[in-house]
């Protein structure tokens, strides 16, 4: 009872309206200060990654980086018949002079036809770096539109990465909208089930809400150590959500049947400082939990992940400290107003208010679930892991991919126009770009290979035969861009880069004596990203065994309960990949989900479900186990305690489980197809976890393992010694 947890839910509960307030002024203070420090946004050069981020750095070394870049497509109008030519190159000069007076503007290349006489583009290069363009595209979009209406007989419109980046913007933030819209009220309506109290029920709703805006706060701050990516918001809403209320419904949890078991002969007080000696250490370990797997998703070194990893970090630790200050405040003045009100009841005479019984014990289908568990402890465990094992096993034919630019959405605009762009031009759909580094004296020579790779590649049928040579000012860097007509995720274009890269540049500019090599552009890019994702995988997992072996040891004492904590997340973690892989992989579901098959999974989701996954996993464990062992350390036996820990904690458990999931699968529900990919995962691995692991898995193996559970701890075994009565004396021999 000396504990922090219990001191801070001490002070909160004896001052609930300093508490409270305490709290509302840090949530203030959280979002003031990350409002006036603003967020670092991350820059082009933190998404540098591979071989394809080093040539973008040479490239940028001579300036001749890829910048933001916008085509406008002029073409028939739909139903009009013939593309008048005239008219259209009327409008191109007139989209070129438009364009050419915004400040925004860097450069305007002359209209080019395409072959068969169908389209006429104009390629607008904008000024700044290439990720900044989307925030300063509304004036060319603005003149497109200008075009438009002065020529409304022919089809005008833009395209480019910069309204693409706007276009995702928008709709990721219009479906994060409609998510919030889904998952709070599912949220109250799971907890008003739960609690049958509308003020109960509000409660994790709102701590989970004000502990959300405290992290977005300070995330803003942590950028400027850590660049955001632009993903941080989202993952603060998507973890917030599932963990602020998790970690009320623990405490909650306890504080009811604390107060069930006092019958009210203890303040309200008294039972908060109950509930915080038991639920609260728990809260914290779990929190930790969270936090700590969550933090190895900085060794990925990459600014995307190192996003997501602040702001999971943030968003758990504040949702820790809701629940141990704020929490007790309000509970506490909750509980006396509730004794109040009974003694002004009293006092007219009138009979206690009638209060709900509060059960304990596990519910019926919990019961029913746990029978067979407890009789056939063997059999159970090895149908279910069996069956785990089973869905874990597409994992064998996973594929990982970017997702490329042509996965977004055709909800999209720009993404409607992208697609007639590409048709009319197929060698813009991608690009290869080898750069050299060179002595400017060698600048000749490299110029030569380089033109000699061209003549190499020109009626290589992989290629358009279209390329471009530039040098920098300087003459140190030097760059070849070979236009590719097919998508990054193409064979096509996939077997061109590495043609290039192991055969065309060794033989031509990779000779060149004191020449730097790299090969990068859209191609490069798509394929270096998940391969860098692979290589920092097993670095990743293996830190998320070690974290979930080190946490579990530390927090019950027993290497046992480490290694099956490592288990049951690998055997969850990867059941819940291969039902990804079974779903998003292949077609048979696209109508059910709602999605477009890439054949492939994001490169990014294995490793995020994989850290969220274990962090998660972790607080359903330290509940459960905790009630297990606060069971065995009062002297039940190991297998009663199991059967009453689970049956114990299997409502606040399906509870939380059922808002994680409300949470989770509303992101399933995304435009995005990787969010869509993440969302859906995150809502079976949580499904799964919850109610076969933690239902049937954990009390099977630890019902088998029987006093081996606790190695090689002996405060159990001497709770149990202590609570066996004394033997009785030998009567004397008469």
């Amino acid at each position: 009872m000396k504990n922090l947890p219990v001191r801070m839910a001490r002070w909160s509960a004896a001052h609930p309206w300093r508490g409270i307030v305490g709290w509302l002024v840090f949530v203030v203070l959280c979002l003031g200060i990350g409002i006036s420090v603003g967020t670092n946004a991350a820059t082009t050069e933190d998404f540098r990654i591979g071989e394809a981020g080093r040539g973008e750095e040479i490239a940028a070394e001579g300036g001749l980086q890829q910048r933001p870049v916008e085509h406008v497509l002029i073409t028939a109008k739909p139903g009009t018949g013939k593309f008048d030519i005239t008219a259209a190159d009327a409008a191109a000069a007139d989209v070129a002079a438009r364009m050419d007076r915004l400040p925004e503007v860097r450069t305007v290349a002359d209209p080019v036809r395409n072959e068969a006489g169908t389209a006429v583009r104009v390629t607008v290069t904008m000024k700044g770096p290439e990720l900044d363009g989307k925030k300063h595209v509304d004036p060319l979009l603005e003149q497109t539109a200008a075009v438009q209406k002065a020529h409304p007989g022919l089809r005008v419109e833009e395209t480019g990465s910069p309204s693409i980046s706007k276009g995702v913007d928008g709709l990721r933030s219009d479906d994060l909208s409609r998510t919030e819209v889904i998952a709070l009220p599912v949220t109250l309506i799971t907890l008003l089930l739960v609690f049958s109290s509308v003020a109960m029920a509000l409660v994790p709703l709102l701590l989970a809400l004000s502990s959300i805006a405290s992290a977005v706060g300070l995330s803003m701050v942590a950028s400027h150590v850590f660049p955001d990516a632009g993903v941080g918001t989202n993952v603060i809403l998507l973890i917030g959500l599932a963990v602020g209320v998790d970690y009320t419904l623990f405490y909650l949890k306890r504080e009811r049947e604390e107060r069930a078991r006092a019958g009210g002969k203890l303040s309200p007080q008294a039972v908060v400082e109950l509930a915080a000696a038991t639920s609260g250490r728990a809260v914290v370990l779990s929190g930790l939990a969270v936090a700590i797997s969550s933090a190895t998703l900085y060794l990925a070194d990459d600014v995307i992940f190192s996003s997501i990893a602040t702001g999971a970090i943030l968003v758990t630790l504040v949702a820790v400290v809701s629940s141990l200050t704020v929490l007790p405040a309000l509970l506490a003045s909750m509980g006396m107003r509730a004794q109040r009100r009974a003694e002004r009841r009293a006092a007219r005479g009138l009979a206690p208010k009638k209060q709900k019984a509060h059960k304990n014990g596990p519910g019926r289908l919990t019961a029913a679930v746990l029978r067979p568990v407890a009789k056939h402890p063997a059999a159970t465990l090895t149908v279910t892991v069996v069956a785990l094992l089973a869905l874990a096993a597409p994992v064998l034919g996973l594929k990982l991919t970017d997702m490329g630019r042509e996965t977004h959405s055709r909800s999209i605009v720009a993404m409607q126009v992208y697609d007639r762009l590409n048709a009319a031009y197929p060698d813009l759909k991608s690009m290869h770009q080898v750069v050299v580094r060179a002595d400017a004296e060698r600048s000749p020579e490299v110029s030569a290979a380089l033109r000699e790779l061209a003549a190499d590649v020109k009626n290589d049928p992989r290629l358009s035969g279209t390329s471009t040579l530039t040098t920098s000012q300087d003459k140190r860097i030097s760059m070849l861009q070979l236009q590719v007509p097919h998508y990054v995720s193409s064979d096509e274009a996939q077997t061109s880069l590495k043609d290039i890269r192991n055969t065309y540049v060794p033989e031509t500019v990779g000779k060149v004596a004191g020449a730097e090599t790299a090969v990068t552009g859209d191609v490069a890019r798509y394929t270096d990203y998940p391969t860098h994702q692979e290589q920092k995988l097993p670095l990743i997992i293996g830190a998320l065994l070690l974290v979930t072996f080190a946490m579990t040891v530390w927090a019950f004492r027993s290497v046992v309960l480490g290694l099956v904590g490592i288990v049951l997340n690998l055997l969850s973690a990867a059941a819940s990949l291969g039902i990804l892989v079974m779903v998003f992989q292949h077609t048979w579901a696209e109508g059910v989900v709602d999605f477009t098959s890439t054949g492939s999974i994001g490169s990014r989701v294995p490793l995020f479900l994989f850290v969220i996954l274990f962090g998660l996993s972790m607080d359903y464990q330290v509940f459960v186990i905790s009630r297990i062992r606060e069971a065995a350390l009062r002297g039940v036996p190991t297998r009663k305690a199991v059967i009453e820990g689970i049956g114990s904690s299997a409502g606040v458990v399906t509870s939380a489980a059922a808002v994680m999931v409300t949470v989770f699968a509303s992101f399933a529900a995304l435009h995005l197809i990787e969010m869509k990919q993440i969302g859906f995962s995150l809502a079976v691995a949580v499904l799964l976890d919850a109610f076969i692991i933690r239902m049937l898995v954990l009390p099977s193996l630890m019902l088998l393992l029987g006093e081996a559970n606790w190695w090689p701890s002996r405060s159990v075994r001497r709770a149990r010694t202590a609570a066996e009565p004394a033997p009785r004396p030998l009567a004397p021999v008469s």
